[in-house]
C-alpha cells in the first residue's frame, strides 16, 4: 500500500506536490477510458460478447467522468497534463485490446490488476490530502470507490481464472506503477 507522500520541503512544495497528484490522475483516467475503449472494440464485434461489452462501456463511463473532472480541476488550477498522454493513450488501447483478445477472463484480469493499484495509489494520496485540501480528498474517495466498485466486478467475471493469472497481473501491475511514477514528473 502507498505511504502518504509529504510535502517537500521550501517554497511552493505543496503546489508542486499537488500538481503531481493531479496530472498522475488525469493521466490515469485517461489511460483507463482507453483501456477500456479497447476491450470494447474487440468485444463488440466478438460473437456472443455484447454483455461485457455494455459492461466495459458502462466502466468507460465512470472512467470518463473521472477524468472530465481532472480535466477541470488541471485547468483550474493552472497544472499542465503529463507530456507522457499520447503514449498511454496508446498503450492503454493496446493493453485493453491485447488482453480483450486472450478472452473475457484476461480482459478481466486487466482491470482487476489495474483497479487494485489505482486503489492503493487513491489511498495513499487520500490520506495525504484529508488535512490539506479535505474536498479534494473527498472526490478522490469517491473515484476509489468507484474503482473497486470495477474490481470487484472484473473478480466475479473471472479475472483471476484468466490463463496465466499470476504473470498477466504482475505485469499489468508492474506497469501501472511505472506508469504513476512517470507522469508525476513528466
Amino acid at each position: 500500500m502507498s505511504q502518504p507522500v509529504p510535502p517537500r520541503p521550501g517554497q511552493g512544495a505543496q503546489k508542486a506536490r499537488l500538481a503531481e497528484i493531479l496530472r498522475v490522475d488525469q493521466a490515469g483516467e485517461l489511460a483507463a477510458v482507453h483501456i477500456y475503449r479497447g476491450q470494447q472494440a474487440v468485444m463488440r464485434n466478438a460473437p456472443g460478447r455484447q454483455r461485457i461489452a455494455d459492461q466495459l462501456g458502462e466502466m468507460e463511463g465512470h472512467e470518463q467522468v473521472h477524468l472530465s473532472r481532472f480535466n477541470e480541476l488541471l485547468g483550474e488550477r493552472q497544472v499542465r497534463p503529463t507530456l507522457m498522454s499520447p503514449v498511454w493513450r496508446a498503450a492503454a488501447f493496446a493493453l485493453g485490446a491485447g488482453t480483450a483478445l486472450l478472452g473475457e477472463k484476461a480482459a478481466h484480469a486487466c482491470t482487476e490488476a489495474v483497479e487494485t493499484v489505482i486503489e492503493q495509489h487513491y489511498a495513499g494520496q487520500i490520506a495525504e490530502l484529508e488535512a490539506r485540501d479535505p474536498a479534494l480528498a473527498a472526490e478522490l474517495s469517491q473515484f476509489r470507490d468507484d474503482e473497486l466498485h470495477h474490481k470487484d466486478i472484473a473478480i466475479g467475471e473471472g479475472a483471476l481464472e484468466a490463463p496465466a493469472y499470476p504473470l498477466l497481473s504482475a505485469v499489468i501491475r508492474a506497469g501501472c506503477r511505472a506508469a504513476i511514477k512517470i507522469s508525476e514528473k513528466i
